[in-house]
């Protein structure tokens, strides 16, 4: 059970992540995805298995926005937006355990859709096995565009868009 009350007025805010910020982004993403690296065993692609200097060297392109998800003053988690032209790819997004489940996530899309008026079109992908997540997508305007990718046995990714 979540420890977290989320009272009727609490809202999030997304703060642009600048290099300084590496390790303390790299440090939450690492603790967001725990559990999901333990359950899939995936050190391929999950954000958990990964170095520093991938955290770095993502903060570094010019096609990348990370911003904090801030509650008050508390980081709560993070999203990576990479953009081109009238295109985003949304994602990761990534709660700390103990702030899920409250709406965070789906303020998080909102805003950061906001924060690219001129892209038209959205895409992310995500987990097959968790339902939660295709749910919130799905919930979000997102359609899957029938793409799937096997990363290894009881885990494959699904595709999303969304037109805007």
């Amino acid at each position: 059970m979540n420890s977290v009350k989320k009272k009727e007025k609490d809202s999030i805010r997304l703060v642009r992540a600048v290099l300084s910020d590496a390790e303390e982004l790299y440090e939450l993403q690492k603790a967001c995805f725990q559990a999901l690296l333990e359950k899939y065993q995936d050190y391929e692609l999950n954000p958990a298995a990964e170095p520093l200097e991938k955290t770095i060297g993502r903060l570094r392109e010019n096609f990348t926005d990370f911003y904090f998800i801030m509650l008050g003053n508390r980081k709560i988690g993070g999203v990576r937006i990479r953009h081109r032209d009238q295109e985003c790819k949304l994602g990761p997004i990534f709660l700390l355990t103990e702030y899920q489940g409250f709406g965070y996530a789906q303020e998080t899309i909102c805003q950061a859709e906001g924060k690219y008026p001129e892209s038209v079109l959205w895409k992310l992908e995500t987990i097959l096995q968790e339902p939660k997540l295709c749910h919130l997508y799905e919930k979000m305007g997102y359609r899957r565009t029938g793409k799937t990718e096997r990363v290894k046995d009881g885990m494959d990714l699904v595709y999303y868009e969304k037109e805007v």
